[in-house]
Order: C-alpha cells, then structure tokens, then sequence
C-alpha cells in the first residue's frame, strides 16, 4: 500500500486486531458463527499483510498471485455457503475485492506494492461504494435503539458469541477495505 508509513501500520494494526479477535470467535458453539469467524480471520490477517507499508517490506513478485489464489478459494467457498445464508454474500464481496487488489498490485509495472491508479476506475469505484455503504449501515445498526437502564449488552455471552463485536469487526474490515481500495 502506498502512502503514509503511520496510516499504513494503523490500517495493519486494525486489520491484525480484527483478525485476532475472529480468531476467538472461532470458539463459539455455533457453528455458523464458527465458520464466519474463520473466513473473516483470513479476512483480517490477509488485510493487515496487505497494508503493510511498501517503504518497510515489499513483497516477491509472487505473492500476489499467491494473495489471489487464496482469496479466489474464499470467494467460491463464500459463493458456495451463500446458498444458506445471504451474510455469506458481504464475505463474497470482501474476498472478491482481496483478488481484485491482488491482481492489479500483481500487474502493475514497477514496484508491486507502491502504486496507485493502477486499477480499473469502475471497478474500484463500485467495490468503494459498496463497502462505503456496508460501512454506514453496520455503523447505523450498532447504535443502541433504546438501551434499558442497568441492563448490559451482550449479557452473559462468552467472547465468541457477542453479536456485536462481531458486527464491529466487520465494521473495522469495511473501513479497512474503504482506505485500501483508492490505493489500487
């Protein structure tokens, strides 16, 4: 990713956080939840190794195409358990947008990593608009409707059961997503 060094280790520490706190998700007892965790953990380890600054460490020629080849197998695995569940489809679009970043870095001339421009302006634009407005919607549902006073959110759910933290990883992915897109 180009530009800042400081923004560059902010977005790898939000992706790296949100990839470690799936990690714990995973150890729910539903296993729906299970499964969504492990494709957003991917999500968030592949986002924070992705945004690491190209000033610090840029990777061989061959790691995006490594990058779009594991994100293409999350995708189809997204497509696949879209059948069940229409959540499973935002896991579709992130995956998708993964090869699609993979892929311009990986066919850019120069420096694969520091870059910017190099994507199809249509196609960046539409995979902005939409995590853009999965942004505002996950941000508009976690505001509290009408919280009951001495009552606790979440109340007695283990770590990987809080429907909403995982609402904000998600919330944290899509932002994440939203500042790497225009660096493509």
């Amino acid at each position: 990713m180009h530009g800042s060094v400081a923004a560059g280790w902010l977005l790898v520490a939000l992706c790296a956080a949100t990839g470690a706190y799936c990690l714990l998700r995973m150890r729910s007892t539903v296993e729906e939840q299970r499964r969504a965790a492990g494709g957003e953990a991917l999500m968030g380890f592949g986002m924070a190794a992705m945004a690491v600054p190209a000033a610090v460490f840029t990777p061989p020629a061959w790691a995006w195409s490594a990058y779009a080849v594991v994100f293409g197998a999350a995708a189809l695995r997204a497509l696949w358990s879209a059948r069940r569940s229409p959540h499973h489809l935002h896991h579709l679009m992130g995956a998708s947008a993964m090869v699609y970043m993979s892929v311009v870095m990986a066919a850019s001339p120069g420096s694969p990593h520091a870059h910017g421009g190099a994507g199809t302006p249509l196609v960046t634009g539409a995979l902005l608009l939409y995590f853009a407005g999965y942004v505002l919607l996950s941000g508009a549902r976690l505001v509290p409707a009408g919280a009951v006073a001495g009552s606790t959110v979440g109340g007695g759910a283990g770590w990987g059961d809080r429907p909403e933290l995982a609402r904000v990883c998600r919330l944290s992915m899509g932002v994440a997503m939203v500042a790497m897109l225009p660096a493509v």
